[in-house]
C-alpha cells in the first residue's frame, strides 16, 4: 500500500504476505495514535487513512483533508471508531478469520500468471524460464546492464567491487520485475555501481546459480587438475555442455569482465578482483554445509581462469 503524508511525501510499503501487512499497518496506526494534537484540538499533524477489509490485505488510502473538513466532535469520534475498530477482539478474530480462508483457497502462483493477474518476475526466476519468455538465450536486463557499463564505467574505480546505493538498486529490480520500459541512461540511474549491484543481484536471486548445482564439483575437480593445459580443457569441455542459456549468458558476462581487466590500470579491478566478486556469486555448491571456505578458493580460482583464458575457453575451434 501506499501512504502519502501532509507534506507530500509518498511511502510505498509492499509485501507478498498479507500477515506482514496488517502487522505494517497496526504499528503505523499507533505511531499515529501517538503524535501530539496542537491547542485548538485539531488533527494537522496527524494522518487518518480509511481501511478496508474486503480483501486480505490493508489498503490504506489517505483521507486527512476531508477529515478536517468535519467538525471536531464529528473527527474526534471518527477517530474513536477507527481505534476501537482496529484493536476491538471480536474484529481481530473476524479479520484472522478471512485471511485464513484466503489462504487455504487461493488460487496457485501459475494459476495467477496464467490469468494475468500476476506478472512473471526477471529477479528470481529461473535463467531458462526468464530466456525463454524472450525467446533468447541471454536474459535481455544482462545485456543492458553490460552495455551500461562498458559504455561508462569500464574507467570507474572499483567497478563491480564498490556497492551501489541499496534502495536505488531496489527501486532498478521493482522496474525490471514489473516489465517497465527500461533505460539506464535515465538520470536516476547515473550512478554506475547501482546498474552494477543490480546485475549482481540479478545473479545471487538465481534459483540454481549460472553454473548448474549439477556441474558444481565437476568445475572444482577441473580446476584442481596439476596440468594447467588439462585444466583449461576440461573446463572449455564443461562449458560447452551447458545448456544454452547458461552457456551462452556466461560468455557474454565474461567477455564483459575481459574488458573491466583491461583497464585494471584504471579502475583497479584485476582478474583476482573480479573472481573474487563472482566467484561465489555465479559458482556454489547446491549443499555448502561445512565447506564454505574450501569452495570458496575454488570459486576464486575458476572464475579467474576463465577471465585469463577466456579465448582459449570460449573459442570455437577454428580459433
Amino acid at each position: 500500500f501506499q501512504i502519502t503524508t501532509v507534506s507530500g511525501n509518498e511511502f510505498l510499503l509492499q509485501s507478498d504476505i498479507d500477515f506482514i501487512i496488517l502487522d505494517w499497518f497496526h504499528a503505523i496506526k499507533n505511531a499515529i495514535d501517538r503524535l501530539p494534537k496542537d491547542p485548538s484540538g485539531s488533527s494537522r499533524n496527524l494522518e487518518l487513512f480509511k481501511i478496508q477489509r474486503s480483501s486480505s490485505t490493508e489498503l490504506l488510502s489517505h483521507y486527512d483533508n476531508d477529515i478536517k473538513e468535519q467538525k471536531p466532535e464529528h473527527r474526534k469520534s471518527l477517530m474513536f471508531r477507527l481505534h476501537h475498530s482496529a484493536s476491538d477482539t471480536s474484529d481481530k478474530n473476524r479479520v484472522k478469520s478471512r485471511l485464513k480462508k484466503f489462504i487455504t483457497r487461493r488460487p496457485s502462483l501459475k494459476t495467477l500468471q496464467e490469468k494475468g493477474l500476476i506478472k512473471d518476475q526477471i529477479f528470481g526466476s529461473h535463467l531458462h524460464t526468464v530466456c525463454e519468455r524472450e525467446n533468447s538465450t541471454v536474459p535481455r536486463f544482462v545485456k543492458q546492464c553490460i552495455e551500461a557499463v562498458e559504455k561508462r564505467g569500464l574507467d570507474v574505480d572499483g567497478i563491480y567491487r564498490v556497492s551501489g546505493n541499496l534502495a536505488t538498486i531496489q527501486k532498478l529490480r521493482f522496474i525490471v520485475n514489473q516489465e517497465e520500459k527500461l533505460n539506464l541512461d535515465d538520470s536516476q540511474w547515473e550512478d554506475i555501481h547501482v546498474v552494477t549491484g543490480a546485475l549482481k543481484m540479478f545473479f545471487r536471486e538465481l534459483p540454481e546459480p549460472l553454473f548448474p548445482y549439477s556441474f558444481f564439483e565437476r568445475f572444482v575437480e577441473a580446476i584442481k587438475k596439476q596440468d594447467y593445459n588439462t585444466r583449461i580443457e576440461t573446463i572449455k569441455s564443461l562449458v560447452q555442455k551447458l545448456p544454452p542459456p547458461n552457456r551462452d549468458t556466461m560468455k557474454i558476462l565474461f567477455g564483459h569482465l575481459t574488458k573491466i581487466v583491461a583497464k585494471a590500470s584504471k579502475n583497479l579491478m584485476s582478474t583476482q578482483s573480479l573472481g573474487i566478486v563472482f566467484g561465489p556469486t555465479l559458482l556454489r555448491a547446491e549443499d555448502e554445509v561445512g565447506n564454505m571456505a574450501v569452495h570458496m578458493v575454488y570459486q576464486n580460482q575458476i572464475a579467474e581462469l576463465m577471465l585469463s583464458e577466456y579465448n582459449k575457453i570460449f573459442g570455437s575451434e577454428e580459433d
